[in-house]
């Protein structure tokens, strides 16, 4: 198994089972003990902020702000450059915890040894 998972998650509230898996896949892998690095793009750029997660509704699945919480708790998330760019977020805007970094970020991450990488 590996020791460390990067999940890139490009879905948000246009694709609520595909966003609520990656979140739960990364909450899941952190209470199990795994190191996580979720990286939020595209459209899941929104619940970098404060409150956004909150208005995410999906039947039969967990809170999103109670997974998010657990992943900032033991893990680390990342919010993409250019989403945040392209989305007007600034550093000063996201949740504590939270912070942007680009692809080669992601690649380092992803290409370390023993990592899994997932994208949803």
């Amino acid at each position: 198994m590996a020791k460390k998972l990067v999940i890139k998650v490009t879905a948000g509230a246009d694709a609520p089972e595909r966003c609520s898996q990656a979140f739960t896949v990364a909450a899941v892998a952190v209470a199990s003990g795994v190191e996580v690095s979720l990286w939020l793009t595209g459209e899941s750029s929104w619940f970098a902020l404060p409150g956004r997660a909150a208005q995410f509704e999906l039947p039969h699945a967990a809170p999103l702000p109670d997974l998010i919480d657990s992943v900032l708790a033991a893990g680390k998330v990342t919010l993409c450059t250019q989403c945040a760019a392209r989305r007007g977020i600034t550093e000063e805007d996201v949740l504590e915890g939270v912070r942007i970094a680009g692809a080669q970020v992601f690649v380092s991450e992803a290409l370390g040894d023993g990592t899994q990488a997932l994208v949803y």
